[in-house]
């Protein structure tokens, strides 16, 4: 469990106001001048001992990822740094309470992630729909640049930075990282060939880090408070504090900083006021956002909610947006819902996913009723083998998971309603004949 003075959010739920000076009461911007004095290298190598693991989803090591960038850069390749703000994954709504509630701790965050990795700039790419979040986001960087923290010489510094916040237009591929690229240059929003890599050739062609909200925010915390501190923080190669979100059939839905690898019960436990009519009425949980296979309720009970944890159950944790589903769910209806949406959010540019997602949701709709053949279950899961894997972007692998583990965990469930389906049109033509 975590202890409230390792929280790094302490404004998550907006209490107190979002701005620079309720902020800087809450400790962002302190002296922030000492912090960059250590130097770009020394702060990566903190955040490599930290143990932080990116947020967005992948959970690949953060101070890795910064180190790929050019340590010279070029006067006509500058470096930048792209915050992924666009927050679409179903389930997930842990990025909209940071930007509406601690806006200074991300902006804090792109200078010191910035400087870090000898970046020009930020861009900040926020999600259209969030249109009050981006109003707080807009005055939130105006008033760092107010203060002299942003802009020529950032916090006395000497290193001149600059954030732009940028507003899709709600398309959940552009959270994909080249896709997020492609869209902040003007482009169609679709995922570009790799390589090369966004290290080597991202946003204008510059080199290019992508990094999610709640990474960049927790860095200034973690280099005050020392690597140290949030590494003691979470299980082996699973360290540190995450937001996780918390939705569907539990008593009290809500969004909680915790500690990485907390058990499911205990989580479910202390934050969500337990599961709607009680442990027994679980059915099955999506760990981490729409993307991720299913848990059935008798392997997720007990399970550390952590990267290792889920993979370990043929999941993931994705974004840590677990949804609770009891069993009052139809759950066939539930993943053929999911499936739609992955069917309407595709790009088109690859062909397992612009004809697979369509007719893996035709599949899935009459799963729901049972009007198919028990070998098309089968024929199903094969197909989402063949999209996973098999495109450009992970789009694909997150309309495929969702089925598979619908498969893998509830085939007698599709069964049953196949099987029933065929009773009932039976029952009038052994009528008729009698």
């Amino acid at each position: 469990m975590l202890a409230d003075k390792d929280r790094i959010f302490t404004n998550l739920y907006g209490f107190q106001p979002w701005n620079i000076g309720a902020a800087m009461k809450r400790g962002d911007w302190d002296n922030t001048k000492k912090l960059l004095e250590i130097g770009p290298d020394a702060i990566i190598d903190a955040i490599k001992a930290s143990g932080l693991r990116g947020r967005g989803g992948a959970g690949f090591p953060t101070g890795m990822k910064w180190s790929f960038m050019p340590k010279e850069p070029r006067a006509d390749r500058p470096n930048f740094l792209v915050i992924n703000a666009d927050e679409s994954e179903p389930g997930s709504c842990k990025d909209r309470e940071i930007i509406r509630h601690d806006p200074h701790k991300l902006i804090e965050g792109a200078l010191v992630a910035g400087f870090a990795m000898r970046a020009r700039a930020a861009y900040i790419y926020i999600r259209g729909e969030f249109i009050r979040e981006a109003e707080t986001l807009f005055a939130a960087v105006a008033e760092a640049y107010g203060k002299g923290f942003l802009g020529k010489n950032a916090c006395g510094s000497g290193y001149d930075f600059d954030v732009f916040v940028h507003r899709g237009a709600g398309a959940y591929i552009c959270g994909e990282e080249t896709a997020m690229l492609e869209s902040l240059e003007g482009k169609k929003g679709q995922p570009r060939l790799k390589p090369p890599f966004p290290a080597g050739a991202g946003l204008y062609g510059c080199p290019t880090t992508v990094n999610n909200v709640e990474s960049i925010a927790v860095t200034p915390t973690i280099l005050r408070r020392g690597a140290a501190w949030f590494s003691s923080i979470g299980n082996e190669n699973n360290k540190g504090t995450k937001l996780f979100q918390i939705s569907g059939h539990v008593n009290t839905p809500c969004v909680v900083e915790e500690a990485m690898g907390i058990p499911f019960r205990d989580l479910i436990e202390k934050h969500a006021g337990g599961i709607r009519g009680g442990w027994d009425n679980l059915l099955a949980v999506i760990p981490g956002g729409s993307s991720v296979p299913l848990v059935p309720a008798e392997q997720i009970m007990d399970a550390p909610m952590d990267f290792d944890g889920l993979k370990a159950l043929g999941s993931g944790l994705g974004t840590a947006a677990v949804i609770v589903m009891d069993k009052s769910t139809d759950i066939v209806r539930a993943i053929s819902r999911i499936s739609h949406f992955y069917k309407h959010e595709s790009c088109g540019q690859c062909t397992p996913c612009r004809e697979g997602t369509g007719w893996m949701w035709r599949v899935m709709e009459r799963l729901r009723t049972g009007d198919a053949e028990a070998s098309e279950i089968d024929t199903l899961f094969q197909v989402t083998k063949q999209v996973e894997g098999h495109t450009i972007c992970a789009l694909g692998d997150a309309a495929a998971w969702p089925i598979q583990g619908l498969i893998r965990h509830f085939r007698p469930e599709l069964e049953r309603r196949i099987a029933e389906r065929g009773r009932d049109e039976a029952t009038p033509m052994q009528e008729a004949a009698e």
